[in-house]
């Protein structure tokens, strides 16, 4: 979940960089660093990717997630 938002956090600030960058250039600022900032949004979410699971692939997924639930709860016991 953390390469999630790093990538998301990624793709925003290389968005208000560009996007205060060329602001600068022609004048406005404020109308350029939000452009920038929904263009970096956008390069965030698509460099994430989107997976596809299998049926056999979620299975597994899930018995693992399982296991691993078990493990946190009798660490805590």
């Amino acid at each position: 979940m953390a390469d999630k938002r790093k990538l998301t956090g990624l793709g925003l600030a290389l968005g208000a960089a560009l996007g205060t960058v060329v602001g600068v250039l022609a004048g406005h600022v404020a109308v350029w660093l939000a452009i920038g900032v929904a263009i970096g949004v956008a390069i965030g979410a698509s460099l994430r990717g989107k997976q596809t699971e299998c049926p056999e692939c979620a299975m597994v997924h899930q018995e693992h997630q399982a296991r691993e639930h078990g493990n946190k709860l009798g660490a805590k016991s």
